[in-house]
């Protein structure tokens, strides 16, 4: 009697290989399904693919109107190409598939990627509703709710903010992926701090010291401006902001507003942009000594008040210091109740060193407009104005400041001998006191 024989070591039956075979193990096409598929036939109308379906597959003229114009020119004969399965039997007993959503499907699969590097990426606003915006990416609509955004204010309902940010860039994360619902959902604020560094590495790597560009204002701090470059933000430290003092960066500038800087330095180990504005304007200094001299008549603002007495700039950004002593008539005690930041003072130049960088201002040899543009027009020094009277207002000799300029008058002026410096000097109500504030105190108290 023998043993029966392992089925295992049998060759395979003509059944079982039957069995086997692609004819019995095939899968229809489903609705919502990937495949491969060759070109069989490319027209106008449609495209004939072979997706190892019973039948050939077909894509209609809607779907080739939505590719991009270069992907249409790559549909030749034998190319194969991701369809998507739309209709895997229409009323006609058409295979309906779609180039567009099968090349949608590597898009979805890179998305899905995005979602666990948490790669930052751009996309394009090409729409908004009450919750966000709507973006394009790659080949995909996507969405970023208003709780995810930072450069847009969802609250502002200006028709024409709408208009202005149609086609802008983002940068986001992706947050949420669900093909089957079609739903791919980004956030900018997940991407703000990794897009503005790689932005900064960006700029880093182009930007050399010496550039301008232009930006835009994007914070005030008391050290300084943040300027955003495109994407990244330099600082113009507040000694940079102008040649004047500046207490305070909002004295100067205000956010949102667009300006040209230069490049002062790039410290691409920490990755910090330094920025100057106060390069780009002439400074003041290089030709003070043609522009101006002692005892002129000038118009400046307090830029700064200080114990000892009042900073001052003039419009060209010169400064220099209105000491305590020379505020008035020199007999103040304080200068807080006298003036305050952002006046206007009418005051003479006393002393003038460029090569210092120094000015100092004084309202004791008196500040009537009248007699600075006779001065200025006739070049007459200081040491004569003050001969001639043109000091102290309220008395006798300053009224004839605003006597015309002819010679007539000139000659009725009393002689320059019989008023003497303490006539000039002493304010006009109290004639009687004694002259100890006569004298102009030294350049070292200015």
């Amino acid at each position: 009697m023998s043993l029966p024989t392992n089925n295992s070591q049998q060759p395979k039956s003509e059944f079982q290989t039957l069995l086997e075979s692609s004819e019995f193990s095939y899968t229809p096409p489903r609705r919502g399904e990937i495949r491969n598929a060759i070109i069989l036939q490319v027209d106008q109308r449609e495209v004939i693919v072979d997706m190892g379906a019973k039948q050939d597959g077909i894509v209609p003229a809607q779907d080739l109107e939505r590719l991009d114009p270069e992907v249409r020119d790559t549909l030749k004969v034998g190319a194969e190409v991701p369809v998507y399965v739309l209709n895997p039997r229409d009323q006609d007993d058409n295979l309906i598939v779609s180039i567009n959503m099968g090349l949608q499907q590597y898009d979805w699969e890179k998305a899905r990627q995005l979602l666990k590097s948490e790669e930052v990426v751009e996309v394009t606003i090409t729409g908004h509703n009450r919750g966000g915006v709507l973006v394009r990416w790659n080949r995909l609509e996507g969405f970023i709710p208003s709780s995810h955004l930072v450069s847009i204010n969802m609250s502002n309902e200006r028709r024409d903010m709408w208009n202005e940010i149609m086609d802008k860039k983002l940068g986001v994360k992706v947050i949420e992926v669900d093909q089957d619902r079609r739903r791919l959902i980004f956030s900018e604020r997940e991407a703000q701090k990794e897009w503005r560094a790689h932005q900064k590495a960006r700029l880093l790597a182009e930007l050399k010291e010496g550039d301008i560009v232009k930006g835009t204002v994007t914070g005030l701090r008391d050290f300084g401006a943040f300027v955003n470059l495109g994407g990244a933000d330099g600082l113009i430290h507040v000694s940079e902001l102008a040649w004047h003092r500046v207490d305070h960066p909002r004295d100067v500038l205000k956010v949102g507003d667009e300006i040209d800087v230069y490049v002062l330095n790039l410290d691409r180990d920490s990755n910090r942009i330094a920025l100057s504005r106060k390069r780009l304007l002439n400074d003041p200094w290089e030709d003070a000594d043609k522009r101006y001299h002692e005892g002129q008549l000038v118009e400046g603002t307090v830029t700064n008040v200080v114990d000892f007495g009042a900073f001052i700039a003039l419009d060209d950004g010169l400064e220099g210091l209105l000491h305590l002593s020379e505020m008035g008539d020199g007999s103040l005690k304080e200068p807080y109740s006298y003036v305050k930041k952002g006046d206007r003072l009418s005051l003479r130049i006393s002393h003038l060193e460029p090569e210092k960088r120094r000015v100092g201002f004084t309202q004791r040899w008196g500040t009537d407009i009248g007699a600075d543009e006779r001065a200025a027009g006739e070049g007459v020094p200081a040491a004569e104005l003050e001969a001639a009277g043109e000091t102290a207002p309220g008395d006798e000799a300053a009224s004839a400041v605003e006597a015309p300029t002819d010679e007539a008058a000139v000659v009725e002026a009393p002689p320059v001998d019989e008023v003497t410096p303490v006539e000039q000097e002493a304010p006009a109500e109290a004639p009687e006191e004694e002259p100890h504030n006569s004298e102009p105190d030294s350049e070292d108290n200015q």
